[in-house]
């Protein structure tokens, strides 16, 4: 089965052509936001070296998130449209999942690590079983370093992006029962090679993309954050403090005198003392 597979869920821009598990071409470069300038043309480069069209191809494979919203869209939309025009099955892989066949057939709990908005991280946990099949542990989180690390239990292997830059925080953070160790350098980006194999997978039991289908967004609410950033404290309860904190500026500024008048009354007092 020959597939064209697409990761763009990160700065990280990753394209492979592969049949079956032998990997035909492939380019990796830092997009730093770029994908939809750099995309197509490295697509059309990897088919000039392999002299594939698009219509020699069996089927379609993008990573779906969670990651980089612009990067995420620029993959599906560039796929999507390949799929309208040849009338390929699309497979769609979470990037997660996808980073975890960077590990195939570890057999530690595995735990990829994303940067994601507002200083939080987005992870997973995933274990290869001994039937060589990827068992998901954790379905995708977003979250601070501090609640990733005490997430984590037992013996655990943990990569990406998001560990290179938030390590020391979320060591900070693991339970003492808890032991992590490092992956290996080649671990560490999404790779376009293992978003293929796990779409392969996906494409042999028919697991096609929807109509509709949208990136993977795994992002807490505006209700959420406003909650943590109020210290817990609910929405009603920062309304009643808001009614008193107003109630008491008004009373204070009520028991203020007025200083004009005084004055004014004390000229005019004045005033008519002299005259009498």
């Amino acid at each position: 089965m020959k597939v064209l597979a697409v990761e763009t869920a990160t700065s990280w821009q990753s394209v492979a052509i592969l049949d079956e598990s032998r990997v035909l071409a492939r380019h990796d470069q830092d997009a730093a936001g770029s994908h939809a300038k750099l995309l197509l043309p490295t697509i059309d480069r990897l088919f000039r070296e392999t002299g594939l069209t698009l219509k020699q191809l069996d089927g379609l494979v993008v990573s779906i998130g969670p990651g980089s919203f612009t990067g995420l869209r620029v993959g599906l939309a560039t796929l999507l449209g390949f799929r309208t025009i040849c009338q390929l099955p699309l497979a769609v892989v979470p990037t997660l999942e996808g980073m975890a066949w960077n590990l195939r057939g570890t057999s530690t709990l595995l735990c990829p690590i994303l940067n994601s908005r507002r200083e939080e991280l987005y992870w997973a946990l995933f274990r290869w079983t001994s039937e060589d099949r990827l068992e998901r542990v954790m379905a995708e989180q977003v979250g601070t370093a501090a609640m990733l690390g005490s997430s984590l239990t037992g013996s655990t292997l943990v990569f990406g992006e998001g560990w290179t830059v938030e390590a020391s925080a979320i060591r900070a953070s693991i339970p003492l029962s808890t032991t992590v160790t490092e992956a290996p350098d080649f671990a560490m980006q999404p790779s376009a090679v293992s978003i293929g194999l796990a779409g392969i997978e996906r494409l042999r039991r028919g697991e096609y993309a929807g109509i509709g289908i949208s990136p993977l967004y795994v992002q807490r609410t505006a209700a959420e954050l406003k909650y943590e950033e109020s210290g817990g404290r609910s929405p009603v309860t920062l309304r009643q403090e808001r009614v008193v904190r107003k109630m008491n500026e008004r009373v204070a500024a009520a028991r203020i005198p007025s200083v004009r008048p005084q004055v004014a009354r004390q000229k005019s007092s004045g005033g008519t003392r002299e005259g009498a």
